[in-house]
């Protein structure tokens, strides 16, 4: 299924918003005369999005008939490790 098959589809199932990690859906779709919003995540990892839960839950409440918002969120802080110790 192509995108638009996919928001048409969403459409009919009636949902109000489309939420994806798809960047280049905002290049490949036409909102204009959609019944339906799309929330594009800068990821699809649970561990990038978990803080950011709350801020992902208001742009989709903020979400409306045929807009996009592309969310940036900052990535969490790598947690470095010292190479493990080699056996002599």
């Amino acid at each position: 299924m192509v995108n638009g098959e996919l928001l048409a589809a969403a459409e009919r199932a009636g949902f109000n918003v489309v939420v994806t990690a798809d960047k280049n859906i905002r290049y490949q779709q036409n909102l204009i005369n959609r019944r339906i919003g799309i929330v594009v995540l800068p990821s699809n990892s649970w561990g990038h999005l978990e803080p950011h839960v709350a801020v992902i839950d208001a742009a989709i409440e903020r979400a409306g008939q045929g807009t996009f918002q592309e969310l940036d969120l900052p990535r969490p802080s790598l947690v470095r490790r010292p190479p493990p110790q080699q056996s002599r």
